[in-house]
């Protein structure tokens, strides 16, 4: 009886983690909090794809595991966490951001496109070697139009938001130690 009036009494107080909102014309479009997957791209070049750990007076703590494929004793496979890199980055360092959500890849169209093109050329150029007669120039100029809009489309899809004139990056303190 004493343990249950002790659990009903207990309470907790959990401070709030900061968070870091990703803005559209003030709109926000995603929130980065402690717990999140964040991939994004750093103004030095690094990809980063990790685990926030903490946000804290504008900077990121993150987490990054290593996963990888270890043989087993008895021949199969499994992953594995070899380790950790453990990275903290101010929020104002974040260049780019690739967003998380589930969408539809432009790229690996474009790619099909680009390979289908590709073999459709390919096959009427073998075509017109062996036998001239099956060969079809309309067939070829499809090929050729198809790769070169696969190549287009692969090399005009979003390589990640942004930040800069559109998207915005906004640090929101919700601690209870104001100052």
């Amino acid at each position: 009886m004493i343990i249950f009036f002790s659990l009903i009494t207990y309470s907790s107080f959990a401070q709030p983690g900061d968070l870091i909102l990703l803005q559209k014309k003030n709109k926000t479009i995603e929130t980065y909090y402690s717990g999140n997957h964040i991939s994004f791209t750093t103004t030095s070049g690094s990809n980063i794809d990790a685990d926030i750990v903490l946000i804290k007076n504008d900077t990121i703590y993150l987490k990054q595991l290593i996963i990888q494929q270890v043989p087993t004793t008895l021949g199969v496979y499994m992953s594995d966490t070899l380790g950790s890199y453990h990275y903290e980055f101010n929020y104002n360092q974040i260049k780019t951001i690739n967003s998380t959500k589930s969408h539809f890849n432009v790229s690996a169209s474009g790619a099909s496109l680009l390979g289908g093109g590709v073999l459709l050329a390919l096959g009427e150029g073998v075509e017109s070697l062996a036998d001239k007669k099956y060969y079809s120039s309309k067939l070829l100029i499809a090929g050729v139009a198809l790769a070169a809009t696969g190549y287009i489309i692969m090399q005009s899809s979003s390589k990640g938001i942004t930040i800069g004139k559109k998207y915005k990056l906004v640090y929101i303190d919700a601690s209870n130690n104001k100052k």
